[in-house]
């Protein structure tokens, strides 16, 4: 099964030069079964332009995820630490093998989706 995921269009980019080996989430999605992220570049590109596999996922305290990631996180400790706020655990996708789709896709003509706030749950398979 597959999962959306909405991210900036300069960390997306990033995922797929890989130096930027971990996705970091606030909140996640419930489901054990999800292995592939599809990958939304927000506003501005606003289109579906790759995915990448799931190789684990962390769930510690901000501090101790920071610690853990910092060498491949992609994102500044300043906006590590602004992105996670008060919370008091976040999460870590770590990225194990990303492909880049040749042709990127259109969320609602392709997937009849609009931009998820964090995360959608798809059904179907696509490129």
């Amino acid at each position: 099964m597959r999962v959306l995921l909405s991210i900036k269009p300069e960390f997306a980019e990033k995922i797929f030069k890989g130096t930027k080996k971990f996705e970091f989430r606030r909140s996640l999605f419930k489901n054990p079964n999800i292995k592939t992220v599809v990958v939304y570049a927000s506003s501005p590109v606003q289109k579906v332009i790759g995915e990448f596999e799931i190789d684990s996922i962390l769930n510690f305290s901000p501090k101790i995820l920071w610690e853990k990631t910092k060498e491949f996180a992609g994102i500044s400790e300043t906006y590590f630490y602004e992105y996670f706020g008060d919370k008091q655990m976040g999460f870590a996708i770590k990225i194990k093998k990303v492909k880049r789709y040749e042709k990127e896709l259109s969320l609602q003509k392709d997937f009849n989706a609009k931009p998820p706030q964090s995360f959608l749950y798809l059904q179907s398979e696509i490129a």
